[in-house]
């Protein structure tokens, strides 16, 4: 019986506990055990109602139900049968209306503010005035930064005012000329004069009195700067004063940059700030130039006045200073603090004093500032200070050069002696010269002594010699090297690596051979060593120059038996072999039997010779297109270029024709008969060859090539018996630019023939099977234009003229 009791006592409670959470699924704080499943139709109206009654729709909802413990799964079931969440919302109180805003993103704005910006070249020396010239100076207020809580509100400001939470609302107002403004359902606020914390707070009191979202913490008012409006100055003494439309959040130096900072005459330390007929503020410059001080950067307001009066102190400071120019001083300020504006003394600066130019009643004066008065001395206007450079000179410097171990410059102290310096250099060097050093003093006057010093005797404790030394001094210490001939011996010949080679004492020709790389292998053991004659007299008798002297060497050893010791300038020879020559080859290409490379085995072999160990001609061979090509040498072009041709500097004639041997020709062709060689092996055609040589033998071929100014260039079948004509009628005749007088045949041996002329009668060489016909173009001439053909005709008129007068 108790366990019956107990069962329904739980199921009453679960539900009493579904019927609460139906009533007020939204004041509820515990929402874990909800099932959304076992809730009722009516259930689900009375939730429609109470989000109805909140001017909620579910989706609104959706944060506040999480956080109490509804699942997620749950809420999901909720929405699904609550229906759409689009028109549950049914409004019962007054509803907030959004208003339009123009600036939708949230990004603060405002109107730019911009000055054209002149710049100041009467004051461009002026320090401070640089800062108003540029114009990506103009200290405008960043927009982006947080709303500042001491920022105070006035007409034209623009609020965006949010309200986040259970509720959603935004909209942007505008405050009123009467300093009000006006929020849906809320009524009208004077917010103007109010700092934006002030104001933020009576808004939410506001709006709680009306929402009960916002007076129980479930929603959030946002109050934050949209639009700022703007203030007008007032500046006068500026480079273009007048009334200046500004940011309320813009400051002093952003309105100074507008007006283009001070006049000409205007004050840079002295600027007030007056409001409301009274100076509030004094804006000195240099504390931001200087220093980095903003603190006199204030904001403004409306109806601000800047005044900037004239300057009452400027100094001008020149020469060696970081930042010379123009600056302005308040009274009591000394040259200290002028030299603080100035960045101070540059690195070469004179700055025992300095001098200055001032300004009297009648006249300028001089007068120079001490070290010691820089703190206390008081510039007055229109001083001109000058700091000049240290001089280009030492107060302590003396010099040791030459054969020292460490030749430098050294300081200088009073009764230094010659010992001393060398001291100070580390000692003297194994090759010094100790008989003889130099001082080098610049006197009294201004003149170049010279004091000689025996270095021996000055470091062996003679004071004497141990010469007391001046600042300025140089101290040359010789050396023994100085003194000695850079001699020189020369190799030649038949050696690895000839040139010129120091000598030493004690050279002899096995060291040379060693140092110079070896002998060749041409070497010959033969040596000519060609030595200077060396006397005090003049020996009339001897007409020789050198003194020769022949040795034998062995040329398979460096290291010879008989050790020659060489002498200065010696120049030695080494002698080729008379017989060393490595073998040289010739080619044979073409329609031989065996192509390819011979050795020349015999200075006396000819073509034939050559067409012999090559096998003779194949059955395919044109005997008639025998030839050899022989590599055009470098001494023949040579030859050429030493050749004067007498065509003046600016002809190219000559250096066409080098280069055309050079890069194009490469070659020389030699015709060859071979059938005159067949016969008489005697005959000259039957040249001797040279190594390099290429012996080329042409396959025979029936065709007849014609090639150059003809309207088809082609071979065409050789045919037994045509001449010259019949070959270039088979190729459609020549061309407009067609010289045929000069045309030539080259024949398969490379040799030419041209066409020659007699009266009237032209003769053509003869064609052959494989020869080929070119037809030259004809050079341009200039035809004489109808001026010049009057002229000419006038010249002969007149000389016939005077030919009939002569003979009447």
């Amino acid at each position: 019986m108790k366990k019956i009791i107990f069962t329904l006592l739980i199921f009453a409670s679960v539900l009493l506990s579904q019927h609460a959470v139906a009533q007020g699924v939204l004041q509820s704080t515990d929402l874990r055990t909800v099932n959304v499943d076992n809730l009722s139709d009516s259930d689900i109206a009375k939730v429609k109602a109470q989000l109805a009654s909140n001017n909620m729709t579910i989706d609104q909802a959706q944060t506040a139900l999480l956080a109490k413990g509804l699942s997620a799964s749950e809420f999901v079931k909720l929405k699904n049968r609550l229906g759409s969440s689009a028109n549950n919302a049914i409004t019962t109180i007054p509803q907030l209306q959004e208003t339009p805003s123009e600036n939708n993103s949230g990004i603060r704005t405002q109107t730019a503010f911009s000055n054209v910006k002149v710049k100041d070249t009467e004051n461009a020396l002026v320090f401070g005035s640089e800062l108003f010239d540029n114009p990506t100076l103009n200290f405008a207020p960043d927009l982006q930064l947080a709303t500042p809580i001491n920022y105070v509100l006035g007409p034209g400001d623009e609020l965006q005012v949010s309200v986040y939470g259970v509720q959603l609302y935004n909209t942007t107002i505008n405050v009123s000329a009467e300093g009000k403004i006006a929020i849906d359902a809320v009524g009208q606020l004077y917010v103007s004069g109010m700092t934006i914390e002030a104001a933020t707070q009576k808004i939410k009191n506001a709006i709680a009195n009306i929402y009960s979202t916002v007076a129980s913490g479930q929603s959030q008012v946002s109050v934050s700067l949209g639009k700022i409006r703007t203030v007008k100055v007032t500046i006068i003494g500026g480079k273009q004063p007048g009334n200046y439309s500004v940011s309320s959040l813009a400051s002093v130096y952003n309105a100074l940059h507008l007006a283009g900072g001070p006049s000409k005459n205007g004050s840079y330390r002295n600027i007030e700030l007056i409001r409301n007929n009274q100076v509030i503020k004094y804006i000195d410059i240099y504390d931001f130039l200087v220093k980095g001080d903003q603190s006199a950067n204030v904001n403004l307001k409306d109806n601000d006045v800047i005044r900037i009066p004239a300057y009452t102190k400027r100094v001008t400071v020149e020469g060696e200073v970081k930042r010379p120019g123009i600056f302005e001083l308040k009274k009591g300020e000394t040259f200290s603090t002028l030299l603080s504006f100035a960045s101070g003394f540059s690195e070469s600066a004179y700055i025992a004093s300095v001098n200055v130019t001032q300004k009297t009643s009648k006249e300028f004066k001089v007068q120079d500032i001490s070290k010691a008065e820089f703190a206390t001395y008081i510039p007055q206007a229109g001083d001109i200070f000058k700091v000049n450079r240290i001089l280009n000179r030492f107060e302590n410097r003396i010099t040791i050069v030459g054969a020292v171990f460490r030749p430098e410059t050294y300081a200088f102290t009073e009764g230094m002696r010659v010992s001393d310096l060398i001291a100070k250099a580390d000692g003297l060097k194994e090759d010094a010269y100790n008989k003889r050093a130099r001082i080098l003093r610049i006197t009294d006057n201004l003149t170049a002594e010279v004091i000689n010093v025996n270095l021996e005797k000055a470091l062996s404790g003679n004071l004497e010699a141990d010469i007391v030394l001046n600042k300025e001094d140089v101290l040359t210490v010789y050396s023994i090297l100085d003194f000695t001939e850079d001699f020189k011996i020369t190799i030649d010949g038949e050696i690895k690596k000839p040139g010129v080679y120091n000598f030493y004492q004690g050279l002899s020709l096995n060291d040379l051979l060693i140092q110079a790389g070896g002998l060749s292998g041409s070497a010959s053991k033969r040596v000519e060593i060609a030595r200077m004659i060396v006397s005090e007299d003049i020996d009339n008798s001897n007409p020789n120059k050198a003194e020769l002297f022949n040795i034998e060497i062995t040329p398979s050893n460096n290291e010879q038996a008989k050790n020659f010791v060489l002498s200065p300038f010696d120049v030695i020879n080494i002698r080729k072999m008379a017989v060393y020559e490595k073998p040289q080859v010739v080619s044979v290409v073409g329609a031989v039997n065996y192509e390819g490379k011979y050795v020349l085995a015999s200075k006396l072999a000819k073509v034939a010779d050559l067409i012999e160990r090559a096998g003779g001609l194949t059955t395919q061979a044109n005997s008639s297109g025998v030839k050899i090509k022989r590599p055009i040498q470098a001494k023949q072009i040579e030859a050429i270029e030493n050749i004067d041709l007498n065509l003046g500097v600016n002809d190219s004639i000559q250096k066409n024709i080098e280069k055309r041997l050079k890069d194009d020709v490469k070659y020389a062709i030699i015709p060859v008969d071979w059938e005159a060689i067949v016969k008489n092996p005697l005959s000259s055609t039957n040249v001797r060859l040279v190594p390099g040589d290429i012996i080329e033998v042409a396959t025979f071929n029936e065709g007849v090539k014609v090639a150059g100014n003809v309207l088809l260039t082609s071979e065409i079948p050789y045919v037994k018996g045509k001449g010259f004509n019949y070959y270039l009628d088979a190729v459609g005749g020549l061309d407009a630019k067609a010289w045929k007088k000069k045309a030539y045949i080259i024949y398969p041996n490379g040799k030419a023939a041209i066409t020659h002329s007699f009266l009237f009668f032209k003769s053509y060489p003869l064609v052959t099977p494989g020869s080929q016909i070119i037809i030259p173009e004809k050079p341009e001439t200039t035809k004489l234009n109808t001026t010049e053909v009057v002229s000419i005709g006038s010249v002969i008129a007149s000389l016939a003229l005077l030919i009939v007068t002569a003979f009447k």
